[in-house]
């Protein structure tokens, strides 16, 4: 009985270490030929031919994290980078953030809109600034349930009471 025992174990053991082998990738490797990297946070845009600069994204799009880009990338062409936005996000309080060469920060507002008709804005000061090295861009957002969420949440304490109610009266009977 020991014996047999012992054999299952190993068994096991040599089963769960070829499972636990490591795939063959590399950490930023191109696996299906995209630009994009879902197993990091650094995406590379850059353009050989001109001067690029780092950004971040962060916040409620697709891809968040660290960018380099073109200097001559809009915030809308980073905002597309970045997979664009979430249907959780909110659109009309974008910002980014810049450190100036003072070391004080400065945050910029914007809305969508105000990305999207850009060239039709008639004030004399921009809304949308260009993207300098070091800007973050924030998308703020928060979660939203829909009926398939609400259900499930509505379905899981409807079969919480119904197990104590049969434990209840399962202890009483007795």
């Amino acid at each position: 009985m020991k014996i047999t025992i012992r054999i299952f174990i190993i068994l096991i053991l040599g089963y769960v270490s070829l499972a636990a082998q490591v795939k063959d990738y590399e950490l930023g490797a191109d696996v299906l030929g995209a630009r994009l990297n879902p197993q990091g946070g650094y995406y590379n845009y850059s353009d050989p031919e001109a001067v690029n600069i780092k950004v971040s994204v962060w916040g409620w799009v697709k891809f968040t994290g660290k960018y380099t880009v073109p200097s001559y990338s809009t915030v809308a062409d980073l905002l597309s980078y970045a997979g664009g936005p979430t249907d959780a996000a909110d659109l009309e309080d974008l910002r980014i953030y810049r450190i100036n060469d003072d070391s004080t920060q400065t945050m910029i507002k914007f809305t969508y809109n105000d990305l999207l008709y850009e060239s039709k804005l008639e004030t004399k000061y921009r809304k949308v600034p260009k993207l300098e090295a070091g800007d973050i861009l924030v998308v703020p957002g928060e979660p939203r349930l829909y009926f398939r969420d609400h259900f499930s949440i509505w379905m899981s304490v409807f079969s919480v009471l119904i197990s104590l109610s049969i434990l209840v009266l399962n202890i009483v009977r007795k």
